[in-house]
């Protein structure tokens, strides 16, 4: 790695992380730590700490909204998301998940959107699929949208692929390769893969220029993807094989919780320190 060149990590501090900063980093061997966000106050702290890229994720479906899955979520429901963690940050790149039904019609639906997501403060969109997006990437990049790919696991598509399970192998893989390669040529900036084998991935990543983001799919892709509330332990259960939980937020949070109802109940609290005269 060049200490010439600025860090992703500390390096940049002026202004906002770039696409170009990521290839950069791409380019030198840098990995990077992409998390999702959908509120201020997460937004801020991935901020402070220096995660460089924060997604907007339509996983705020089953972490914010109650949906079971992505599928319900719409542009109505993405728009406030979006404002939010782009107006609290300064230095991340703020990608915008493109929703089910927003980009698939056409190239100009997904422009009139993604536009729109620009518009709130968005410096990128993301969108799943393959060859038959190349249309929307190219028209979307071409119209000044930067654009990040999804191929694997694209839970968009969860009712067509037959459910939550390992993408790419066998002959799958080739076509998954040639799909990147498409992507890529269509001007894609960077591509997540979700969910596939470890050597298909490092395939993937060996003969893309692009960098591409990991989210279960091995420790060879240039980036890698959490949501944010699997990786601080929020989320109930033991979640998929590839999450590592850095924290039990879930306990802590309970316990505060909890300690302030008894409070309550017990009248300890509000003590006289904590009123007026």
């Amino acid at each position: 790695m060049s200490d010439s060149l600025p860090s992703l990590y500390g390096g940049i501090t002026s202004r906002r992380v770039t696409t170009r900063d990521l290839q950069d980093a791409k380019d030198r061997g840098e990995r990077w730590a992409m998390l999702t966000s959908y509120d201020m106050l997460t937004a801020q702290l991935f901020d402070e700490v220096g995660i460089p890229v924060l997604l907007v994720g339509d996983s705020a479906g089953n972490n914010v909204l109650g949906y079971e899955s992505t599928v319900p979520v719409t542009m109505e429901d993405m728009l406030p998301l979006v404002r939010g963690v782009a107006r609290s940050t300064q230095r991340p790149l703020v990608i915008a998940d493109m929703p089910f039904g927003s980009y698939q019609e056409s190239p100009a639906q997904a422009l009139h959107n993604a536009v729109r997501f620009l518009q709130v403060g968005a410096q990128a969109v993301k969108l799943e699929g393959g060859s038959h997006m190349v249309p929307q990437v190219q028209l979307l990049t071409q119209s000044g949208v930067p654009v990040m790919g999804h191929l694997g696991l694209t839970p968009q598509s969860v009712n067509t692929l037959g459910g939550y399970k390992v993408q790419g192998r066998g002959e799958a893989g080739d076509r998954l390769v040639e799909e990147a390669l498409k992507l890529e040529a269509a001007g894609a900036f960077a591509l997540v893969l979700e969910v596939v084998p470890r050597d298909l991935a490092e395939r993937v990543t060996k003969e893309l220029a692009i960098p591409t983001v990991g989210i279960g799919a091995g420790a060879a892709t240039d980036a890698q993807v959490l949501v944010w509330t699997d990786m601080a332990g929020l989320t109930p259960g033991k979640g998929p094989k590839f999450l590592k939980k850095y924290a039990d937020l879930r306990t802590i949070l309970g316990d505060a919780a909890r300690a302030y109802a008894e409070d309550v109940r017990t009248g300890s609290y509000p003590a006289d320190e904590h009123g007026y005269l």
